[in-house]
Order: C-alpha cells, then structure tokens, then sequence
C-alpha cells in the first residue's frame, strides 16, 4: 500500500479511487475504462502541480518517505561483488553504517552509507540510520583502507544526524565524527558523496567530506535537522516549517550557494514512485562525477579537496 504524505491527501483520494474503480467489476455492458483514464490524467496533472512548487518542509517530508530507497538499495543496484566489511576494530560494529568493497562499473571502490531501515525491524537494527561512535570509526577505518589500496570511494548519505545518546557522547561522539571528516578530507582518492534523502548534521558530514558531492532533487542537508532548529530559536518543534525555509537544506539552495556540486533529478513524485529509475540516474551521475577524477593524482586531489571546503564562506565573510 502506497504512503502519502499530509500535502498529498488530495493525489491519495483521486489514487484509491483508480484502484477502486480497477478492482470493480463493472456492470454487464458497462465499462469503467474511461472513468479509469480521466481520473488518471486528473492525478498525473494533481502530482505535478504538487511537485511543481514544493516548500522546504515539504521537501523534508519527502526526503524523509519511508518508501524511499535506501543505501542499501543503492549498494544492491549500482555495486557488484559487495563484501560488506564491519566493526571499528575498537568497541563494536554500529549497523547504522554499512560499507565495504565491491564494483562500480568495473571499477574497485570502496562504499559507505548511512542506512535507516526499510521495515520496523530493520530500522530498529540500523537505528534509524544514527550512528554511534563506533560507527564513525568504522567509515575512519573503511576510508584509510581505501586510500591504502587505492580504491575510490562512494558515499550514500542518509541520516537524520549522529546518535544523541549519553553513551555515544561518553565515547566520543564528537572526535569520532572529526576523525572521519578528517580522513575524508586526506584521503589519497576520488571519492564522491551522494545525499540520497536527510542530510542531517555531523553525521552527514562524516561521511561528506569528498570531492564532488551531489544531491537527490527532493534531499536535504543542513547542519541541524528543522524540528531542532526550531526548538533552539522559537523554543516550539512545530514552527519547523518556518525553520526549514530559514536553513536553506534544499539541493536548489546548496547549489545556488556552491555547498554542493550536482542536483539530480528525481522522477515525478520523488525517488519513492520510481526506485529503479531514481537509482540508475544516481549511477549515471557518479559516473560522470568519478571519472575525471580517476586521472588526477593523489596529491592533487588532496589539494583541490582542502580547498573546495576551506573555499565554502569566503564570499560572504569577504
């Protein structure tokens, strides 16, 4: 059964009534095809006059569809010969990060991604794509292995922010998530990042520091999620439509503001209404981003990289 958000509720009444009139059988004589189509035509004109001038919050809703796909969905689609590799070699193995090695287009590559769970169960596993100390060290680890062997790494970024827990900030939530943006920043690689729904916090970030980082249309990535923002500024988690439109999280905003390299367009409706073809867009759009970068040399993407984020506010402090 399809899940509609609260701004589709108008798409959601004209789409069970299709499948209604589909599931009816029509009188002797009588067919339903007609009503069948025009109702169609109306909920096709219904969804792109929704999808044509969403808000910020809306788009927030929609980066956060539970149907949307996921990193392992990406991994499953886009890698070959995935062997998925686990732990920090220090506390634990956080399932709210995933990574590995496989192949991307023939190429070897190593892959991360924060993964929150397709079902009830599955979330609860990878805690909702919140990750824990352990968690950022095991993409530190993934991250130098792959600098060690040469291999260019891809990132799905996914998480509505680190784990806000007591026991993840006694073990270092903070240096943890420093040392991962760290060595993304020093690794001796291309690596590509892709915000496939929430991009939240520090948490995505350790996971983002790469060369060419690009954006799902219908994403977001702010440095706080809006409900958490609005808490702080207006002390009221329901003035968060107000906060998201203040954050500027839009891919079109991160653009606008050269934050990100790339937006990539999602289907009618979001990612939600068509994975395969969401997904097969995203390989295209890291294959184009990888390739230049598979010339260059380790020095020099180490460089550019240090410098596309040291770059990022100069304008607007000139």
């Amino acid at each position: 059964m399809r899940h509609f958000l609260d701004f589709e509720k108008p798409l959601a009444e004209l789409e069970n009534k299709i499948e209604e009139l589909r599931r009816m059988p029509g009188p002797e004589g009588l067919s339903i095809a007609d009503e069948v189509t025009r109702l169609s035509e109306k909920a096709d004109r219904q969804l792109r006059t929704l999808y044509a001038k969403l808000t910020p919050w809306q788009k927030t809703l929609v980066a956060r569809h539970p149907d949307r796909p996921r990193a392992l969905s990406y991994i499953g689609a886009l890698i070959t010969d995935y062997t998925p590799l686990g732990g920090d070699r220090a506390f634990a193995e956080d399932a709210a990060i995933v990574g590995g090695l496989g192949r991307f287009n023939g190429h070897a590559v190593m892959v991360l991604g924060t993964e929150k769970g397709t079902d009830t169960e599955s979330r609860i596993k990878h805690n909702f794509g919140s990750a824990r100390p352990e968690g950022y060290r095991k993409v530190r680890r993934l991250v130098e292995m792959a600098g060690h062997f040469r291999l260019p790494i891809l990132s799905f970024i996914d998480t509505s922010g680190a784990y806000p827990g007591v026991d993840a900030e006694a073990r270092g939530q903070a240096e943890a998530i420093a040392r991962a943006i760290e060595a993304g920043l020093a690794a001796p690689v291309p690596f590509i990042a892709t915000v496939i729904g929430e991009g939240g916090s520090g948490g995505a970030i350790a996971l983002g520091a790469a060369d060419r980082v690009l954006m799902l249309e219908h994403s977001i990535y702010s440095v706080i999620s809006p409900e958490g923002c609005a808490s702080i500024l207006w002390r009221d988690a329901a003035a968060a439509p107000m906060a998201a439109e203040a954050l500027k999280l839009t891919a079109d905003d991160l653009r606008r503001f050269d934050l990100i390299d790339g937006v990539i367009p999602e289907p009618l409706g979001g990612a939600h209404r068509a994975p395969a073809e969401t997904m097969a867009a995203v390989g295209e759009a890291i294959n184009t981003a990888l390739a230049p970068l598979l010339s260059q040399t380790p020095e020099a993407l180490k460089a550019r990289r240090r410098e596309k984020f040291l770059a990022m506010g100069r304008e607007g402090l000139a």
